[in-house]
């Protein structure tokens, strides 16, 4: 991709992040920056989350990201309407400067991660810049454009990942030395969300460290970890808009994975209009199922054991837990699209929906059917109440998901949850003047 910068910036190959002014939160006009903060928007489990946010503050970044009215339009209209009195109300204010954002999430497990946020100029899958691994809803994709064309403004950062210079032994350069020397200063913000993770952020403001910054990264490549759908409705919005223009851009995280590897997890589907009994009577002798003992934590570990001999889920929400795995060969020879890699077509998401959502369960994708659920406990819990089938995945190591993206190859949708997530709320990027 070769894509022109100001003036004084000869084009180049690689990422492109920019400074913006972003649009935060004053901590004097809300009861506290932990209060107003959401995790992503599809993150937020409905409707049970989705309240516990409202009713944690009048000015939660949800009511942003999740507004909550009769009709499509309307909500998207409501989102604008509570944005722009926010603005006018002194509760979102822009900083003055100009700048990049280092962000750094802390858990008293052990976990740190620090990355850099800022405005990344857009590319297709095909330039190899920003490289996708998941498939897209297009009606997901309607919904967010159709929310960011009423508010004009990129209201949650998208998570991306490189690997970059970062080692950790005090000799990191480029990207993770501004991010590790930003990280010594007092933060901007610094709050504690009720899930135990600690938030600081700061402003990268001085010309050389962006300048640092900038060289480091025109050479690097990033894959999508969290955000595809947004991604996609960046692009869909550029299209929308003459460029150059702000559209141009859209607001992510850079984590250098080099120095701070995520945590991969499973994306787990709520089968609403399926019983559990009926799941397992379906699948014949064409899986093996097994019941395996509770509490959930135990069976998760009955899952991980069987999924390192190949496909496997925990079936749940009639009160136990059911292993299926060992699917017939023969069936998977009959549902499995030949044309992908060999690694393509032994995920257990591929096998999910190729074969036991479109051939044997034969249930739409559309979400009257399914639903995507980031929680293990909620997903069965919510199976329990509402009489449906909770189908619990296995996580797939990030080397799998770089290698297929590399080849151009998308994974199913859903297929992984790269985290920790940045939380919504600490820094907005708003695209008029």
């Amino acid at each position: 991709m070769n894509t022109a910068g100001p003036a004084d910036v000869p084009a180049r190959m690689g990422l492109d992040l920019t400074p913006f002014r972003g649009l935060r939160y004053d901590p004097d006009r809300v009861g506290s920056l932990s209060a107003v903060t959401s995790p992503p928007y599809d993150v937020v489990v409905r409707p049970d989350g989705l309240h516990h946010l409202e009713s944690a503050d009048p000015h939660n970044i949800v009511r942003l990201i999740l507004p909550q009215a009769t009709t499509p339009s309307v909500r998207n209209e409501q989102a604008a309407d509570t944005l722009h009195r926010w603005l006018s109300e002194g509760v979102l204010t822009t900083d003055s400067v100009p700048g990049l954002y280092v962000y750094e999430q802390r858990h008293g497990d052990g976990m740190l991660q620090r990355g850099v946020i800022g405005a990344l100029r857009l590319s297709e899958a095909s330039d190899g810049v920003v490289l996708p691994h998941e498939d897209v809803m297009p009606h997901v994709v309607a919904d967010r454009a159709a929310l960011m064309r009423a508010t004009s403004a990129n209201l949650e950062p998208l998570l991306l990942t490189y690997r970059g210079n970062g080692n950790g032994n005090g000799s990191d350069s480029g990207t993770t030395a501004v991010v590790e020397r930003a990280a010594e200063r007092p933060p901007l913000l610094s709050t504690t969300t009720e899930d135990g993770f600690s938030h600081r952020l700061w402003a990268v403001t001085d010309p050389a460290d962006l300048a640092e910054i900038r060289t480091d990264l025109a050479h690097r490549q990033a894959l999508i970890a969290d955000g595809h759908h947004r991604w996609a409705t960046y692009l869909r919005l550029r299209a929308e808009h003459p460029s150059p223009s702000p559209w141009d851009f859209g607001l992510v995280l850079l984590v250098d994975t080099a120095r701070y590897p995520l945590r991969v997890r499973a994306i787990h589907r709520l089968l609403h209009r399926l019983p559990v009994a009926d799941a397992l009577a379906a699948l014949g002798d064409d899986f093996r199922v097994r019941h395996v003992d509770g509490p959930l934590s135990k069976a998760l570990e009955a899952l991980s054991v069987a999924a390192a001999e190949g496909n496997a889920y925990l079936l749940a929400g009639d009160g136990t837990f059911h292993l299926v795995d060992r699917p017939s060969p023969d069936l998977l020879a009959r549902t499995i699209p030949a044309d992908r890699p060999a690694t393509w077509r032994t995920l257990d998401a591929t096998v999910l929906h190729a074969t036991l959502l479109d051939h044997v369960w034969q249930i739409p994708d559309v979400p009257e059917h399914i639903a995507y659920i980031h929680d293990t406990a909620a997903t069965v819990d919510k199976a329990e109440r509402d009489g449906g089938t909770a189908v619990l995945m296995h996580p797939v190591h990030e080397e799998v998901v770089r290698d297929l993206a590399s080849q151009g190859v998308t994974m199913p949708r859903k297929s992984t949850s790269f985290g920790p997530k940045p939380a919504s709320g600490l820094v907005l990027r708003t695209l008029v003047p």
